[in-house]
């Protein structure tokens, strides 16, 4: 989906009369370089973020839907009594608090200087006063003239269907005004030194993009800003609303960027992830991307205790928690295993090894994506599974194929051509290493 937490022009007066009193309760961590603050009558939110010495804040909070925040989304959908404003909004828990201007709850905070950890019941955004069957936690550190932010989901809720994957914000910032030119990297050779793009954008709704470099930075006409880096993220959404280059941390005017990453979020799951944010010149956010790259890019997943952000289409999984390896229950059109966004150079993989367990005859088929071009017949492989119920690990062999070139963009694994009743495969690993 694509998010658009913005008041439509109707709210704004609501918005303005449900706030909460402007007296905030803050925590604070300050390196000397950076200085970053919560408000612990939102949850534990971030909602301060400057430079040490000039003290300006950087973050937008003009309603709850904006700050720097956690936000996860789920079925069903839509979910409950939503607001008339967001009709068919699916279930959708955020750190600050809902529409109605009802803020989160802070249950548990600690600071000891070097680093500042919350955990909090967010709210359901769309609707009217109902905590979110979830607890929030939130775990931030200083290094140099950044944030390193690590975020956990816990959730407990009552219904235990497992819904299909949606897009999730990893995380939603929000910035002030002054900060309305939107830059990326988008390119087909990232960490290069390529050139970088402008998105130019006024939303919602919002721009989306491949941020090839895992990052994206809101600036101001100085080339100074703020940068969020999340290492592996590849999709962006974001732009700026209002009027730009004016407008402090409580004024309509906002940018905003979210990394974006499809997750299958069960009932039970723990669900954690980890991002940067970066105060600096444009250059130096680039280059903080860079230190931060994988060490190496090449597909291996290992689904020892979680599903390493693989989806499906047609499928499903045996749910949280994972044990050692997937339980896939095939549907009956065409299973699929969707794997996340990952770039490697296909000579560096010429063979792919799927560890899995079969009780049934089966036809797999793996495909592989390209940078801009999605799976397609004619970048696949095949091979026929062993019926016999053990563990085996198939060698693919990928380069092979005359269409296995250049940069690969990710993989889809097909573990059958359709599902009987009953039916399961076990997959323990995908990888480029044989064990």
């Amino acid at each position: 989906m694509r998010f658009q937490r913005l008041a439509p022009l109707g709210l704004v007066l609501l918005l303005a009369l449900a706030a909460p009193a402007s007296a905030e309760k803050m925590s604070y961590l300050d390196n000397g370089s950076i200085k970053i603050g919560v408000d612990l009558d939102l949850g534990g939110t971030i909602t301060y973020l400057a430079d040490s010495k000039s003290g300006e804040n950087l973050i937008n909070s003009h309603d709850l839907g904006r700050q720097v925040q956690q936000s996860y989304y789920s079925g069903p959908h839509p979910f409950g009594n939503a607001h008339p404003g967001w009709k068919g909004w699916p279930w959708n828990p955020i750190g600050s608090g809902d529409v109605y201007g009802h803020p989160s709850r802070l249950v548990e905070h600690s600071n000891d200087g070097r680093t500042l950890f919350v955990r909090a019941i967010p709210m359901q955004w769309a609707l009217d006063n109902v905590p979110g069957d979830c607890t929030f936690e939130t775990r931030i550190g200083l290094e140099g003239r950044a944030a390193r932010v690590r975020c956990r989901l816990d959730n407990h809720r009552a219904d235990t269907t497992q819904y299909p994957a949606m897009d999730q914000e990893l995380p939603a910032v929000y910035t002030v005004g002054k900060l309305y030119k939107l830059f990326t990297y988008d390119g087909p050779a990232p960490f290069t030194g390529g050139k970088l793009s402008r998105i130019e954008n006024a939303g919602p709704p919002w721009a989306t993009w491949k941020g090839t470099e895992n990052w994206a930075a809101l600036v101001g006409d100085d080339g100074r800003g703020l940068g969020v880096v999340h290492p592996g993220v590849y999709s962006f959404t974001g732009g700026f609303h209002d009027r730009p280059g004016r407008g402090g941390p409580k004024d309509n005017p906002t940018g905003y960027i979210a990394p974006v990453r499809k997750e299958v979020l069960d009932h039970n799951i723990v669900y954690e992830y980890e991002y940067d944010l970066v105060l600096d010149t444009l250059d130096a956010i680039r280059a903080h991307a860079v230190a931060r790259k994988a060490p190496d890019p090449r597909p291996d997943y290992r689904f020892a205790r979680d599903r390493q952000h693989w989806i499906y289409v047609d499928a499903a999984d045996a749910g949280f928690p994972i044990e050692g390896h997937l339980t896939i229950r095939p549907g009956r059109k065409d299973p699929q295993m969707i794997g996340p966004e990952q770039h490697w150079p296909a000579d560096s993989v010429p063979r792919l090894h799927i560890r899995a367990a079969y009780a049934r005859p089966a036809r797999a088929e793996v495909f592989w994506a390209e940078p801009g071009r999605g799976f397609s017949g004619d970048r696949r492989v095949a091979f026929d599974a062993i019926p016999d119920g053990a563990f085996h690990t198939y060698e693919v062999d990928l380069a092979a194929h005359p269409n296995y070139r250049g940069t690969i963009a990710g993989l889809r694994f097909d573990p059958t051509g359709s599902g009987a009743e009953g039916e399961e495969v076990r997959v323990e690993f995908i990888s480029w290493k044989a064990e």
